[in-house]
This record gives structure tokens, C-alpha cells and sequence, in this order.
């Protein structure tokens, strides 16, 4: 049995995005804890993200792995990239991701290339716009990542070939 758990651990890739030390003060002095941000991604489509808190960093971090594995959404991918041009919003977090061709890279800053490398993008252009906020740049980009569309699904909702889609 814990030969079966960890192949389905190991399936998942998993990115710290950031860890926090947060203090909470109170009547006999301050307690200390810790925020882990987690990306956890198969690397073919499927990617969630997490926040863990605890008292110490491994708990939190594990804390935030099993968050993120809960809240995993499939994301359409073209080949190595994303099907079109999509902006994700969150507070004031704002991130543009642009399909990019082969050979291009994962061209992000921090938060956003943790999440397209665990969700198996290999070739795209990013942009943050705003805050630099590592949580509201993950959420933006995860609203992104929510609004993609396969060309497939665009054709049966225009009642289209795929090929008067895609040209």
C-alpha cells in the first residue's frame, strides 16, 4: 500500500511559490507561524495551487500540496503551448498570458513560471501587470488558465468545423 501511495504522489510536480513567517501577537507575547504558497501540476493539463499554515515550514508546505491537489482545473494545451491570447484578473493582480511557438520558452517571472512549468507549458509569454503579490499573481494567472479554450470546444459551440476555426 505505500509502494501505490507514493507512485500517486510522485505523478504530481509540486513548486513553493513562497513562504511567509506570520506573527500573531497576543496577551503573553507573539506566536509564530508559517504560510507555504504551493503550485502542484501533472505537467499535461492539470495544475492547482494551495495555501498551507502551520507552526512549522513541512506541515505548512504539505498542508498547502494537499489544498492545491484539491483544487486542480484542466487546462486546454496546444501542443507544447496555450490555445490564444487570455488576461486573468485577481485584486489587483494582472497577468497576460500569450501563446508562444516552439522553441520560445516559459518566458514569466516567479509565480507565473511555477505554474506553467507544473502545468506542463513549455512555450509561452507572460506579462504581470500591477501588483507583483506572489498569491494575487497566482490567482490572476489561474483565472486565466480558467477562460482558455480548446479550438474543439469553440467549434461545437459555434456549431463550426474545426477547420473553418482554425483556418
Amino acid at each position: 500500500m505505500v509502494d501505490e501511495r507514493s507512485a500517486s504522489t510522485s505523478e504530481f510536480k509540486d513548486h513553493v511559490v513562497q513562504i511567509r513567517r506570520v506573527t500573531k501577537v497576543v496577551k503573553g507575547g507573539k506566536n509564530f507561524s508559517f504560510s507555504a504558497l504551493v503550485v502542484v501540476g501533472d505537467g499535461r493539463g492539470r495544475v492547482g495551487y494551495g495555501l498551507g499554515k502551520a507552526r512549522e515550514v513541512p506541515l505548512a508546505i504539505s498542508k498547502g500540496m494537499e489544498q492545491a491537489k484539491r483544487r486542480m482545473v484542466s487546462v486546454p494545451l496546444q501542443g507544447h503551448t496555450i490555445p490564444h491570447y487570455v488576461e486573468g484578473e485577481f485584486g489587483s493582480g494582472h497577468v497576460i498570458l500569450r501563446p508562444a511557438s516552439k522553441g520560445t520558452g516559459v518566458i514569466a517571472g516567479g509565480a507565473v513560471r511555477a505554474v506553467m512549468e507544473v502545468a506542463g507549458v513549455q512555450d509561452v509569454l507572460t506579462k504581470c501587470v500591477g501588483t507583483n503579490n506572489p498569491q494575487n499573481v497566482v490567482k490572476a494567472a489561474f483565472e486565466g488558465l480558467r477562460k482558455l479554450q480548446s479550438p474543439e470546444s469553440v467549434a461545437r459551440k459555434r456549431g463550426k468545423s474545426l477547420e473553418e476555426i482554425l483556418g
